[in-house]
């Protein structure tokens, strides 16, 4: 692991006042998620989209982040995180502010956009508001839908606690009376049915041609007694369990895709660590859910209203409630041109998603896949579906005699199940498909495409910010560089042996790398900012990420701050860093941009006494980017592609006065709004709108 190297600056102990901890700036940044659905100005949709959203994202965090915690707790493992604070403490504090953010996020679901959405005719219906007029059409879906494939279990001596999967919606009810069997049971747990939507529409005949949507939840509540002959449920409540989803995997297992599929097997009934209830469970049963599943009442969050909001957008869209549809460009030579090795030997092409279209990047392949001179196309996938076109077209490539190599990414988290399916398509279509390296995961963006001319071979590049995942493409801010430039692709090259084969570590050019010369690279650039400082020279610095958590690296950048460098971090999610702190972080300001596409991108700008050097790069400033993946960070040398990212990709978000968040040396995050007659500024607005005005050659 490099080190900091030598300056005349005191290199920094990190403490919790240096160092803010992960675990609550991540959650920061999904209360900012969450803010967005409180945000009137985006579409009535788009707010309930966030709310899911942050939905998502919570039950992430719960699954992989507070599950490692309490792990820890249970093994009686010490903290080891550079703030210091107690992994019980820790606990304690993330519990009080998911409770405050939980509580706001059916706030705003209940008290506005549930209410507001009525106004636009779309009703869901939850237990409480069944009408009348609509309770013969539930009772004959209930009849004919649900109660066949319903499975209710009463608790008795000879029916214990069921194991209830991850995630899965299921009820507690009360019962009086007896059994067929003469039985007085006084529990049962029923689990909803995973086959069936957890949102149904009402016919139109009921509802007067508005939207009517009733909640698989409330269905089975209005007829749970059924499901019960001779006996009366005189209590039924919905509730949640989160369990522990991260997978481990051992260092010396003999296949890695068989060993995944066993430990996927298993991840549905990990270890609880969050217990969602309705909010009138009694607290009785409350106590009783938090016993079988052995949580603190910490871990208990009692909601009003459905204990899963994942769903509620499945069955129904209302363009007019949605953002205005964007069409993505395709730079102008590469829209002319019906051929694309043409194209890119005279020039290079910078592609900014979903600003740009990545219709080229499949273009490169498709033409690739058919062309008699293309030999090899060597690929990296982390997030591809079985069902992606650039998985199709690289089985068509193989059935055409072409040697196409896959670097699939199998531990890609929550993909993993996927990528299985993606590598046996490949290698029955004669791909030849390699898991990466044991121990690190290939999180690099990068194609490589061999081609004859004249005799001599040439290749051809893509290197990527983002997955190649053409969805993430529209929703996710990336660049792509399509490159022939002879030591970038050399360096590729290099890079794929490396992958694939085994040696040395590969020597390269251009590149920077993961885990071999990427971290150290990034602390030189950032010493010799602070050398240009120290001899009165401008010195500047400006990254953005998703994530800055890696403690060498902020330690660098306290350095540079104090020795004079400006420096801008526009962090989309976690930043342990803590700016604007006197003597310490007063020259660094960190913000975060929040709006319609999920920010991706990740460059690199370092001044250099005018000579700028830009990077792009598939790496986050965290330690496992660093040191537990392969990662490419390639510069951008081009002058007008350089320029092109500079202003576009950089000083333009840090004109965002209103989707933009700024970060205070008290870990507060404050949203940035115009200040006196100063224009309203949105930058992923202002990229849509300028694409459009004036597209990029």
């Amino acid at each position: 692991m490099a080190q900091i190297m030598s300056s005349n600056l005191n290199n920094v102990q990190h403490s919790s006042h240096t160092y803010i901890n992960r675990e609550l700036s991540l959650l920061e940044f999904h209360k900012r998620v969450l803010a967005q659905a409180n945000d009137a100005n985006h579409p009535l949709l788009e707010r309930l989209n966030f709310l899911i959203i942050f939905s998502r994202n919570l039950d992430e965090f719960f699954e992989i982040r507070v599950a490692g915690l309490i792990k820890q707790l249970d093994f009686n493992l010490l903290t080891t995180a550079p703030d210091g604070i107690p992994n019980e403490v820790l606990v304690q504090q993330i519990s009080v502010l998911a409770h405050e953010a939980v509580e706001l996020q059916y706030q705003i679901l209940n008290y506005t956009l549930l209410p507001q959405l009525q106004n636009h005719g779309v009703h869901f219906i939850q237990h409480n508001d069944i009408l009348e007029k609509h309770k013969e059409w539930i009772k004959n879906y209930f009849f004919k839908q649900v109660q066949p494939v319903i499975t209710p279990i009463s608790l008795d001596p000879a029916h214990p606690f069921p194991r209830l999967g991850n995630k899965s919606l299921n009820f507690i009810v009360t019962l009086a009376g007896k059994d067929a069997f003469g039985r007085q049971i006084e529990l049962a747990i029923v689990p909803a049915p995973r086959s069936l939507p957890r949102v149904v529409r009402l016919p139109n005949e009921l509802t007067g041609g508005q939207e009517h949507y009733i909640l698989l939840s409330a269905i089975i509540h209005e007829h749970i007694s059924d499901l019960f002959p001779g006996m009366t449920a005189t209590g039924c409540y919905q509730f949640r369990v989160t369990r522990n989803a991260d997978l481990t995997l051992a260092a010396d297992v003999d296949d890695l895709a068989v060993a995944l599929k066993d430990e996927l097997s298993s991840r549905r009934f990990g270890r609880a660590v969050r217990l969602e209830v309705a909010k009138n469970t009694p607290e009785a049963l409350n106590r009783y859910l938090l016993e079988q599943f052995d949580l603190d009442p910490i871990h208990l969050y009692p909601v009003a209203g459905p204990v899963n909001l994942a769903r509620l957008l499945a069955n129904f869209d209302i363009p007019a409630l949605r953002f205005k549809p964007y069409q993505p460009v395709t730079p102008k030579a590469l829209r002319q041109s019906h051929k694309i090795f043409d194209v890119l030997s005279k020039q290079d092409f910078l592609l900014h998603h979903p600003f740009d279209s990545f219709a080229p990047v499949i273009n490169l392949l498709k033409e690739a896949a058919k062309d008699p001179n293309v030999l090899a196309i060597k690929q990296t996938l982390y997030r591809s579906g079985p069902d992606s076109e650039i998985v199709q077209v690289l089985a068509e490539a193989a059935r055409n005699g072409k040697e196409v190599t896959a670097i699939i990414e199998l531990r890609a988290r929550f993909d993993e199940e996927s990528n299985i399916m993606v590598a046996n398509i490949l290698q029955e279509a004669g791909a030849v498909v390699v898991y990466g390296i044991v121990g690190y995961k290939t999180h690099a963006k990068m194609i490589l495409v061999v081609r004859r001319e004249s005799d001599q071979l040439k290749r051809y590049v893509h290197l990527g910010t983002g997955n190649y995942h053409a969805g993430n493409a529209k929703m996710y801010t990336d660049y792509g560089l399509l490159t022939t430039a002879p030591d970038i692709c050399e360096d590729v090259h290099k890079i794929f042996q490396e992958l694939t084969g085994m040696g040395r570590m590969a020597k390269l050019k251009k590149l920077f790398h993961a885990p071999f010369t990427l971290h150290a690279q990034l602390l030189h650039l950032i010493e010799q900012e602070i050398a240009f400082a120290q001899a009165g020279k401008a010195a500047r610095i400006i990254i953005k990420v998703n994530a800055l958590t890696e403690p060498q690296l902020i330690a660098a950048l306290y350095n540079a701050s104090q020795a004079g460098v400006k420096i801008d971090l526009i962090i989309r999610s976690v930043c342990c860093l803590r700016p604007q702190v006197k003597d310490l972080s007063e020259n660094i300001r960190v913000r975060s941009i929040v709006g319609r596409f999920l920010e991706h991108t990740r460059v690199y700008y370092f001044h250099n006494d005018g000579d700028v050097k830009l990077y792009c790069a598939s790496a986050d400033w965290m330690g496992r980017n660093l040191f537990s993946r392969v990662e490419t960070c390639f510069p951008i040398e081009d002058t007008k592609l350089r320029k092109q990212i500079i202003e576009h990709g950089l000083l333009n978000y840090l004109k965002d006065n209103v989707r933009a968040w700024e970060l205070d040396e008290h870990e507060q995050w404050h949203r940035v709004s115009p200040k006196n007659e100063q224009k309203v500024f949105i930058a992923q607005q202002q990229l849509m709108d300028q694409r459009y005005l004036t597209p990029i050659a």
